[in-house]
């Protein structure tokens, strides 16, 4: 059954790439799940916690840009993302709703 955004579990939802690749450019497991740590430390603390989520992810298709994540509903794509990156996107997007254009990769 499709939930339509209005009726998600969750306000928003970052999938972080977390997949290893051999022949080129990756995310990678090791730094996919330091950016997921980071998000689940800055809000574990946060009030509205329950409604924010950061997982892994497969392959998001953006290899050479990343490491990459996604913000659903929004569907807004990040790229070249550090650890320190994650406490602005914490706050400015997941939080204040307002994206991180420094960090936005443009299709």
């Amino acid at each position: 059954m499709y939930l339509c955004n209005a009726m998600s579990k969750y306000k928003k939802h970052v999938f972080v790439c977390t997949n290893d690749r051999e022949a080129k450019a990756a995310c990678g497991s090791v730094r996919g799940m330091e950016l997921i740590n980071e998000f689940k430390e800055l809000l574990k603390d946060h009030p509205d916690r329950a409604s924010i989520r950061a997982q892994r992810a497969g392959c998001l298709d953006v290899c050479a840009l990343g490491p990459a994540l996604v913000v659903y509903p929004d569907a807004i794509f990040y790229g070249h993302v550090s650890k320190e990156d994650i406490k602005e996107i914490v706050l400015e997007h997941l939080i204040n709703n307002r994206p991180v254009e420094r960090l936005m990769l443009k299709f």
